[in-house]
């Protein structure tokens, strides 16, 4: 069982794409497919797929071309030095908050993207 599990956890690192891949490989070597296999596992497996995330990482993806105002809000929200600042924004895609909740990430988000820049949420 422990093999199915840690199996699992690789599975689920996967983005949308190689899962897809993954997806066309199995069918193509083993000639099933996966639409077969959700009928198979039912409506509760789908359902236990899809979990709501709960944390949410708040990925800066670049300054807009607007880098002082960006760097203003990245202290604001951060605490972070001039310097530190500065660093993390040039650094871009870099992440200011991680492990937060939906509500904060949102807010986060909103402040950089009033300042100019991009943020993307994971």
């Amino acid at each position: 069982m422990a093999d199915i599990a840690k199996l699992v956890e690789e599975l689920s690192k996967l983005t949308v794409l190689e899962a897809a891949e993954l997806a066309t490989a199995l069918e193509e070597t083993w000639g099933v497919s996966a639409a077969a296999a959700v009928a198979v596992a039912g409506p509760a497996a789908a359902a236990e797929a899809v979990e709501e995330q709960t944390e949410f990482d708040v990925i800066l993806t670049g300054d807009g071309g607007k880098k002082i105002q960006v760097i203003k809000e990245v202290r604001a929200i951060t605490g972070l030095g001039l310097t530190e600042a500065k660093t993390l924004v040039e650094s871009a895609p870099k992440a200011i908050k991680e492990g937060v909740n939906k509500a904060e990430a949102e807010d986060v988000k909103a402040k950089i993207e009033a300042a100019g820049g991009t943020v993307e949420l994971k």
